[in-house]
């Protein structure tokens, strides 16, 4: 009777250890679905709503700037005419520091400055892509490229004047303007409005990928530092345009660029 009783006890025993392991496991698997869930959810958060934000706001500025556009002209409403911004580093779309050129000249008297920093003044549309984007002074990532819009290097040339006209924008997330920019080809255009004015450009040349840190392609005269075999050797009226590549990384730039049609 002793011996049977204590089997009964030591096979209990095996029972509580398995079914305490069991709880232990079983606890494990639900912590690591709710991290999951979690982590999925800001993935959608990231990737999808705050894209869908972005977008959104960035169409209502381009409706805003167009009707303002369509209001009778008041020079002290016109954001050209502010104090000329001081040149700050430029930065790549992602918010890291990237190629920079020298600060403009002050314009002469009489002449336009460049918007005021950080403003939206003119939009830019590439029509084989459908992409309709409000520009804004500067390149800071939380206050331009974030919601949606492609921002102005400091520094270098305003839409329609000599020199390189140069823009950087998300490749994804924020509105991802420029997602698709690789699949632009020579002869595309690339249209630029400014209030009274219109600007086109015609894609030239794509540098599929190069350093963040390559100066050279939005110097006045564009030309890669890093791969010098790509750009230009002469002065004109060009556009270039920015982002990061491969998509959801920052490694590297992907650089389009177009001259001024006369």
């Amino acid at each position: 009777m002793r011996d049977q009783m204590r089997v009964v006890v030591q096979g209990g025993g095996r029972r509580g250890r398995r079914a305490g392991l069991a709880g232990v496991l079983w606890g494990a698997a639900e912590l690591a679905v709710t991290v999951g869930v979690v982590v999925l959810l800001l993935v959608v958060h990231q990737v999808w709503w705050t894209n869908r934000q972005a977008l959104a706001a960035a169409h209502q500025q381009v409706r805003d700037l167009e009707r303002e556009w369509a209001l009778p002209s008041d020079p002290g409403s016109d954001p050209s005419t502010a104090p000329v911004p001081a040149a700050s580093p430029s930065v790549s779309a992602s918010g890291a520091p990237v190629a920079s050129a020298s600060a403009e000249p002050a314009p002469p008297a009489g002449a336009k400055a460049p918007p005021a920093q950080e403003s939206a003044y003119g939009v830019l549309r590439i029509p084989r892509l459908g992409v309709v984007v409000p520009v804004a002074q500067g390149v800071d990532k939380r206050a331009v490229l974030d919601k949606g819009y492609v921002g102005h290097y400091p520094g270098t040339a305003q839409p329609g004047a000599e020199g390189n006209f140069a823009l950087a924008g998300h490749r994804n997330t924020h509105g991802e303007p420029f997602r698709y920019i690789n699949r632009l080809r020579a002869g595309d255009e690339l249209i630029v409005d400014v209030r009274g004015q219109r600007y086109t450009y015609v894609v030239g040349k794509v540098l599929a990928e190069t350093s963040e840190r390559d100066t050279g392609v939005i110097a006045p005269v564009p030309r890669s530092t890093v791969r010098p075999e790509y750009g230009y050797g002469e002065p004109g009226a060009y556009i270039t345009l920015t982002t990061c590549t491969p998509e959801y990384t920052s490694k590297y730039r992907l650089v389009v660029w177009g001259t001024m049609r006369r």
